[in-house]
């Protein structure tokens, strides 16, 4: 008697969670990263497992973008440098200069959904943000590439870029790394 009462108010309490939930409608929420000295929103839907970078296998012929391959929990990913990938669709003015390497670089795998074996190689982590933690929004601007998002501006000024990760797995320059 005991357990099916026990077993109505974890329903109940579902219930009401699921409402609150429905309620307040989807939360946007991403992973905040750091690469080449800019700031980067990965949604989190579309990323994966955060791992710090193993042993780096080169590539011959890959472009500079590509790092090489790396063996996570067994399967091998393709290891992409973020912010030098992300520079080679951005004009010249908006370039940043080289940024110093990163004394403990992780990489961020895309979500196994994608169907993309690769990981993303980030300077640093930078936590978790919502839609709330930014004072200001713009669209991505004219000629941005397709898998730029809204560019986000918080409370201390710092600009971040979104970066739609099912978008970037599709993106035809993504998908060829020979040199």
């Amino acid at each position: 008697m005991a357990n099916r009462e026990a077993i109505r108010e974890l329903q109940a309490r579902l219930a009401s969670r699921l409402q609150a939930a429905r309620d307040e409608g989807p939360s946007v929420s991403w992973l905040a990263v750091r690469s080449g000295g800019r700031c980067f929103l990965l949604p989190l839907p579309q990323s994966g497992e955060i791992f710090p970078l193993g042993s780096l296998q080169q590539v011959p012929y890959a472009r500079p973008w590509f790092r090489g391959v790396v063996n996570l929990r067994g399967g091998l990913f393709g290891v992409v440098q973020l912010a030098d990938f992300v520079a080679g669709d951005l004009p010249a003015t908006e370039r940043p200069a080289g940024a110093a390497a990163a004394a403990d670089p992780v990489v961020v795998t895309l979500n196994p959904g994608l169907n993309v074996n690769c990981a993303l190689l980030v300077d640093a982590l930078a936590g978790l943000r919502h839609a709330d933690a930014f004072a200001s929004i713009q669209a991505p601007a004219d000629g941005a590439p397709a898998y730029f998002g809204s560019r986000f501006t918080d409370a201390s000024g710092e600009a971040w870029q979104e970066i739609h990760l099912e978008k970037l797995a599709q993106y035809p320059r993504f998908l060829n790394i020979t040199a």
